[in-house]
């Protein structure tokens, strides 16, 4: 069998992370990139230093508060791009290493972006729900509406994630109706 990658996207809130539970379940191997920009940014990761450089007032104790580097890039589109062309790089080249480790017949990284974030030819499965369901998510994980504004409007809009998929998962209902359309995926991929 062909090995097979799929870039696993939506916006925040959408349940990206349930999905990739639920296709790490049925055997395929998901990597998270946002653990991995969480381990780029430790004292030992490749982001670090230059993070700690770009924005002193970010650390607390010899570790980065992601919280405060949040309050800072989130409220600033510049800021933000500064993070990504110091974090994506590491992001990237750790993502890619963990996907030539794995031995899975078929790799899924969960990512919150659109663009190519990695090399190769990756099916786009996105992950959709409503802008109204998200934000009760959201809200429901205890952020505030001016973090779930900054998060939402920092990403791509509902209607670029559906253009750029090649497969959409619908995550508007219950559990059941997400395992529902999760097989249905699956199937696909079988065909």
């Amino acid at each position: 069998m062909m090995r097979r990658y799929i870039l696993l996207s939506g916006g925040i809130g959408s349940g990206k992370s349930s999905v990739a539970q639920l296709l790490n379940s049925r055997g395929i191997h998901t990597i998270d990139a946002d653990t991995v920009g969480h381990d780029v940014l430790l004292p030992t990761g490749e982001a670090y230093a230059q993070v700690t450089v770009t924005w002193p007032s970010v650390v607390a104790d010899g570790r980065i508060d992601r919280a405060r580097l949040a309050a800072i890039v989130f409220d600033d589109p510049a800021a933000l791009h500064c993070l990504e062309s110091i974090s994506h790089p590491a992001i990237r080249r750790r993502i890619m290493r963990l996907v030539a480790a794995s031995d899975a017949p078929i790799v899924a990284v969960e990512v919150p972006l659109i663009s190519d974030f990695l090399p190769g030819s990756w099916m786009r499965v996105v992950v959709d729900a409503s802008d109204d369901v998200r934000r009760r998510r959201l809200r429901a994980r205890g952020m505030k509406e001016r973090d779930i504004d900054l998060r939402m409007m920092a990403q791509p809009s509902r209607a670029e994630w559906l253009e750029s998929a090649d497969w959409v998962v619908n995550n508007d209902g219950d559990p059941d109706a997400l395992q529902a359309e999760v097989a249905e995926f699956i199937d696909h991929l079988s065909d």
